[in-house]
């Protein structure tokens, strides 16, 4: 694989990253991944600032490599987060779920490469022009936090190739090497992968939800609750309460009230899966066994590399 703009940012041997998901993308997988040659992640999201001292420290214990974090901007800590980031001296922030004007500045002032998550092309050409390094162009077969508009990567990747200059990193439905080489010939310069390491020893999820997206089949996930913040998740039973409430025609409150607090901690840390809520993208589907993040990425790149020299 030669060099391109995003491994020569991120300076990486593979353009892969690993995406930050809250309640797996601990410093156990974040250094595995970055150890592996992609770019490791740690996920902020889920983390109180003195959890995500701690993994930053340990981070740092377990590999030489780069590494980044993902702050989503409606973290209630942010400020306390940020100053951490800068504190620790990290080199790469993702952020998401906010406005990029917000803190790109700051953390530019301070040598820090940022990348923001979009799902739209709208949402991309305002991260450019708030002066992020890359944009992550993320599809609707995501899991977790979705775009409003069910816009697939296939369709949004090539619509935000043509207008964005900066580099364009892929997500949503990418777990293999056909699916990189895919995302790469419609114009992404690298691909972000989620759910695929969701299912490694490292990822900090529970050993239930691992198995749960293990055994996920084609169909097995939808997006819902997009009046609070739309997520994708595997249909269990809060999943159907879900479902039956939307029978009502209830209203924000209601919904909330049935949401309730800690429920994606419920499920993905704790491996409540009945009652818990459970992340998890369209691709898991694809996703056979529970393997190390090391050996994800070589199959992605074997993969790659072989189905290119049989196509090109």
């Amino acid at each position: 694989m030669t060099t391109n703009r995003i491994t020569q940012l991120f300076n990486v041997k593979y353009p892969i990253i690993q995406g930050g998901m809250i309640w797996a993308s601990g410093w156990r997988l974040a250094s595995a991944v970055s150890n592996a040659g992609g770019l490791g992640v740690i996920g902020a999201g889920s983390m109180y600032p003195d959890v995500l001292q701690e993994h930053i420290t340990k981070c740092k214990q377990a590999t030489d490599k780069p590494f980044a974090v993902n702050v989503p901007m409606l973290y209630p800590n942010i400020e306390e987060i940020i100053q951490i980031i800068i504190k620790e001296n990290i080199k790469i922030v993702f952020t998401s779920a906010g406005n990029p004007k917000t803190w790109t500045p700051l953390l530019k002032e301070n040598g820090i490469t940022v990348v923001h998550v979009v799902s739209s092309l709208k949402f991309a050409l305002k991260a450019e022009a708030a002066g992020v390094d890359a944009v992550v162009a993320e599809g609707f077969e995501a899991g977790g936090h979705n775009g409003r508009d069910e816009t697939t990567t296939f369709t949004l990747i090539p619509m935000v190739k043509e207008q964005l200059k900066i580099p364009l990193i892929a997500a949503g439905g990418i777990a293999t090497g056909r699916g990189m080489l895919a995302a790469m010939v419609l114009g992404a310069d690298a691909v972000q992968i989620g759910s695929r390491f969701v299912a490694t020893p490292e990822a900090s999820s529970h050993q239930n939800f691992k198995n749960a997206v293990v055994e996920a089949k084609e169909g097995d996930t939808k997006l819902t609750l997009k009046e609070l913040a739309p997520v994708r998740l595997i249909k269990n039973k809060f999943f159907n309460d879900v479902e039956e409430l939307y029978k009502t025609g209830p209203g924000i409150d209601e919904l909330k009230a049935l949401l309730g607090r800690a429920r994606a901690k419920k499920g993905m840390f704790e491996g409540d899966l009945i009652e818990g809520e459970l992340e998890i993208g369209q691709i898991s589907g694809l996703i056979h066994e529970i393997k190390p993040a090391a050996v994800v990425i070589n199959d992605i790149m074997e993969e790659f590399e072989s189905v290119k020299k049989e196509m090109f």
